[in-house]
């Protein structure tokens, strides 16, 4: 069996990661040594739940406090919302993804500029990088209109 046609066995907390990390946090979405790691101490957590008598539900939320740990500001949902919030007038609904995802690359230098973490959302800071990443896809927006 060559390389094209070979399936890549994933366990089920890689999949459940993997699909996390695509959508939400795509710089961490090809780290397989990330990967690799965090769904291998996720099975070990709900195994050892289960060793420990807790039911499957249990298990599979302390697996999951595992999983996704140090996962929770997304760049890529923040700007998601600002497209959806700020642009659905002039992005057609099934293009919004997509222009998100090009718009990532290009806005990773203003987020560069804050420091970014867990309760970022309730930093006075949040409002200020919604803003400038607004303005920030406004002006490509105008940018890219005028070379057109």
């Amino acid at each position: 069996m060559n390389a094209t046609t070979q399936k890549q066995d994933l366990s089920y907390f890689q999949l459940r990661l993997q699909e996390l990390l695509n959508q939400s946090y795509p710089e961490l979405a090809k780290d397989t040594l990330f990967i690799t790691a965090r769904s291998e101490s996720a099975l070990e957590a709900y195994t050892n739940a289960i060793v420990s008598k807790y039911t499957h539900l249990e298990a599979s939320h302390i697996a999951n406090e595992v999983l996704f740990s140090n996962l929770a500001f997304s760049k890529m949902d923040l700007l998601f919302n600002i497209v959806c919030n700020e642009f659905n007038r002039d992005i057609k609904e099934e293009e919004l993804r997509g222009f998100t995802e090009k718009m990532y690359s290009i806005t990773l230098p203003v987020f560069n500029q804050y420091h970014l973490d867990a309760n970022f959302e309730d930093n006075e800071m949040y409002d200020a990088l919604y803003t400038e990443l607004t303005g920030t896809i406004q002006l490509w927006i105008d940018e890219s209109l005028l070379i057109k």
